[in-house]
């Protein structure tokens, strides 16, 4: 069977995405036409148009069990207002006849929005959340995120995407997942370098494998049954944070569970462990392409900015710029000195490409940059609290309705909100 397209140009249907197919739909939304249709049919249609945006991958049943229909609101107050009065002006003169000054007049409060808090009990959901937390593109990929455990909630690994959260909860998510979400896609020039790399990166451990043999394990005991997955190590193997020596490791695990005179010595607990330090190496493998884990494999790389620039400096025989005591005019400078502007120029390329270097490895186009058709969608509603630079967010509080405010973020109207409203008030 084919898979419905979710988004649809012919009869469009609002969904929680960045999809630039998605954000057309929403620049050309309309209201249903409710003039030749029954209110049965106006209801229905909204609740349509409604579900289809907020949690369509949830069933109409769970989110009926969910509905509820006390809808969250305030009172907006004026804190300072408070403190300096107790309420005593508004009972001056009262039945006297004595009218306030038309410039003393209280403001009229805009009307609070109630309606928009129809859906309010989705927000709560996990997946939900993380999309408004700018996390991922789409809570479809928000509900991939969680099941294939890349997120935490308070410190521990949550797989279900239909948590509802509390307030006060924390929830986490892989900075790299994060980064694939919302960075720009690679093109050709850039997928094929990422398939150059990993290519050359294969044919290097297999030249290293190749010159560097591992030994015959011998079969497993009982013995060898009780000891950790992380015993299983050659004896030249004293240092374990090299990638060959996790090579070495991978092959071993992979050794002893396929030859049939161990594995079938081997118990199910046992087979288990093994699988699991399996995908233990894998990921570790995978995370230390391009990045900082071995520090043999990155020496071109310096800690220090000024250390890197006075390298650059030396390589391409500049003179270094003058210090900021000395008084030299700038024409006497020659071609080959650096001015205090191009030096402060150069140390910030320097520190951009350390900290968002080029990576043909990662899935995402480096150095990073924001997908785009992205803007229309960067908020951060009330009740959510989001650190970027850890990919951490923290519920507030559950949202509410105030006064020309409803902080649940709908697309539609009050109007249609209110008919959905209507749709399920009545089968509770």
């Amino acid at each position: 069977m084919r898979a419905k397209k979710p988004y649809c140009l012919k009869r469009p249907k609002l969904r929680q995405s960045w999809n630039k197919y998605n954000l057309y739909n929403l620049s050309r939304a309309e209201p249903p036409n409710v003039t030749t249709r029954t209110f049965f049919q106006q209801k229905w249609t909204a609740k349509s148009l409604g579900r289809a945006y907020h949690g369509e991958t949830v069933k109409e049943k769970h989110w009926q069990r969910m509905f509820r229909r006390r809808l969250r609101s305030v009172v907006q107050m004026d804190p300072k207002q408070l403190a300096r009065s107790d309420g005593y002006e508004q009972a001056e003169g009262r039945g006297s006849g004595l009218e306030p000054h038309p410039d003393n007049e209280p403001r009229p409060l805009p009307k609070t929005p109630y309606m928009h808090q129809t859906f309010a009990p989705l927000e709560r959901r996990l997946d939900t959340a993380i999309f408004r937390s700018m996390f991922a593109s789409s809570t479809r990929q928000a509900r991939q995120f969680v099941v294939h455990g890349d997120v935490k909630v308070n410190g521990k690994m949550m797989i279900y995407p239909g948590y509802l959260l509390n307030p006060g909860d924390m929830f986490q998510v892989e900075p790299e997942r994060v980064l694939f979400a919302t960075g720009a896609s690679k093109d050709a020039r850039e997928r094929r370098a990422g398939r150059i790399a990993r290519k050359k990166s294969l044919d290097s451990a297999a030249t290293s494998q190749d010159s560097h043999p591992s030994e015959p394990m011998p079969t497993a005991s009982s013995e060898d049954q009780s000891s950790p997955p992380s015993a299983i190590t050659n004896d030249n193997s004293s240092t374990p944070t090299t990638t060959e020596t996790l090579q070495s490791l991978l092959s071993q695990a992979k050794s002893l569970l396929t030859t049939p005179s161990s594995a079938s010595t081997l118990s199910g607990k046992r087979k288990q462990d093994l699988r699991a330090f399996q995908r233990l190496l894998k990921r570790t493998l995978a995370r230390s392409r391009g990045s900082n884990l071995f520090p043999q494999q990155n020496t071109n790389l310096t800690d220090s900015l000024d250390a890197q620039l006075q390298e650059l400096i030396q390589k391409l025989n500049l003179n270094p710029a003058p210090s900021a005591d000395e008084k030299v005019d700038p024409r006497d400078l020659g071609p080959e000195t650096l001015t205090p502007e191009h030096s402060s120029l150069l140390r910030k390329a320097l520190a951009e490409a350390r900290d968002n270097p080029i990576d043909s490895t990662k899935p995402y186009a480096t150095p990073w940059r924001p997908r785009p058709y992205m803007s229309a969608f960067a908020f951060i509603p009330r009740y959510l609290e989001v650190h970027h630079r850890i990919c951490s967010a923290v519920y507030l509080r559950h949202p509410v309705a105030r006064p020309g405010l409803g902080e649940v973020p709908t697309p539609f109207s009050h109007e249609q909100n209110s008919l959905s409203f209507n749709w399920y008030l009545r089968r509770r």
